[in-house]
């Protein structure tokens, strides 16, 4: 079930739902709710690196985060966004959901005309700042304010509690941006070994 805004008021209300600083109450719709550009910001860029390497094939060679620079602006700065760029950033916003509820991510309409998209979902029991994973599918740069309220969250009831934060998760309680963690996926030793045996390397 969606929630309403008078049930999303009621969640925060009761301090079952948590988001600070929530700066306009017109940032809760009747369906979702909008939450604001952050202040910090990690931005691909071109490095002595000739790939992004996400995978475990080359021994930390070329580490995801040397193709990565931090950056911060203030509130009401800018922020010059270059076509197919991919920036990784952090909502303004401090959430916490409950274990019963999760919420669904996507760009305003406003930025969606302007080539920008994101899409992710946050997950039952999450803490932190939300991620926003920003890519420009524009021809053009984009300047953008920061703080400007660019994505919404629309919230959903689970028919019962989710375990989500007694496990452990790569991205929890998150407060800044944060690199891909791909490399610690379980997946990649399997495969690592069945590489390293394809092409007769041992240690």
């Amino acid at each position: 079930m969606t929630l309403s805004k008078d049930q999303i008021l009621e969640r925060i209300k009761a301090r079952e739902l948590c988001i600070s600083p929530l700066l306009e109450e017109s940032q809760i719709g009747d369906m979702a709710i909008d939450f604001r550009l952050g202040t910090d910001f990690l931005v691909t860029i071109h490095s002595s690196n000739p790939f992004i390497d996400a995978s475990l094939n080359n021994d930390d060679r070329f580490p995801i985060k040397s193709s990565f620079q931090e950056t911060r602006r203030k509130l009401g700065e800018t922020f010059l966004f270059h076509p197919n760029q991919t920036v990784l950033a952090s909502s303004l916003e401090y959430i916490k959901l409950p274990k019963n509820v999760y919420a669904e991510l996507s760009m305003r309409s406003s930025y969606l005309r302007l080539g920008l998209s994101v899409s992710a979902i946050i997950q039952p029991g999450y803490c932190g700042c939300i991620s926003m994973e920003l890519t420009n599918m524009n021809k053009v740069p984009l300047n953008l304010t920061v703080g400007a309220a660019m994505i919404q969250g629309r919230f959903f009831t689970l028919t019962k509690d989710s375990n989500y934060f007694f496990k452990k998760r790569k991205y929890m309680c998150q407060v800044r941006p944060v690199i891909s963690a791909v490399a610690g996926d379980g997946d990649f030793k399997y495969l690592r070994e069945i590489w390293k045996k394809n092409n007769y390397i041992t240690e």
